[in-house]
């Protein structure tokens, strides 16, 4: 699984946004924090088997950054 933080996924409940870094428990499970994009307060541990597909949004490094700087559009890329 190549989740990575800022990429988006959707389930019944709404869109779900990465912001921790996937995690892997003998390579069996893979664990992720995620947090529900319109209520960034409601925030969930998701599990998924560590081969199993789904469908996600790639992040760009801008989205990515988003969470942990609010103003990420004023940063540089090189």
């Amino acid at each position: 699984m190549e989740l990575r933080v800022g990429d988006r996924f959707s389930d019944e409940i709404g869109e779900w946004e990465v912001v921790g870094r996937p995690q892997t428990s003998a390579g069996e499970n893979a664990h992720v924090r995620a947090r529900l994009v319109v209520q960034p307060a409601v925030t969930e541990t998701r599990l998924w088997g560590a081969h199993e597909h789904i469908n996600l949004k790639r992040a760009t490094a801008e989205e990515a950054l988003r969470p942990f700087f609010p103003n990420a559009s004023q940063i540089c890329f090189h």
